[in-house]
């Protein structure tokens, strides 16, 4: 138990809230200010607030460090496979205009620069929040030297 019970509680009431707005930032991001490196940012700051207060190994329960580092992998791999997409159906890398009647024609999308520009912005979200998570760790983790 914590010997400041109120920074707990004020932790607990506020994480929910930047973990909205972290959401908002990634989904507004094609609109507005913001995108997927900010939104990262933001929701990683959520999880490093979360052990700074409740500690190291609390941190670990909620968010592996195995589940960080496929997460890494996999935000690079959404990322890049856009990119990929894209080359295979006839276009450059990361052209997204090729996206438009090939994917997913059923959905109406109303372009394929929309789904590209989703795809990549949630593929850096995903690397951004995994790797500054992963920082945290390894600065959190280390032991200290006399």
């Amino acid at each position: 138990m914590s010997a400041f019970p109120i920074i707990r509680i004020i932790t607990k009431l506020l994480i929910p809230y930047i973990l909205l707005f972290a959401f908002y930032v990634q989904f507004h991001g094609d609109y507005g200010p913001g995108g997927g490196f900010q939104a990262g940012v933001i929701f990683a700051s959520a999880l490093i607030l979360y052990g700074l207060v409740f500690g190291l190994e609390a941190i670990h329960r909620v968010a592996p460090p195995i589940v960080i580092e496929k997460c890494m992998a996999l935000g690079v791999l959404v990322y890049a496979g856009t990119g990929v997409l894209t080359m295979a159906l006839g276009g450059k890398f990361l052209d997204y205009n090729v996206l438009e009647h090939h994917v997913l024609p059923q959905w109406h999308i109303p372009s394929g620069q929309h789904l590209g520009i989703f795809l990549v912005e949630m593929g850096v979200g995903i690397t951004v929040t995994a790797v500054m998570t992963m920082i945290f760790y390894a600065f959190a983790g280390r032991k200290q030297t006399q």
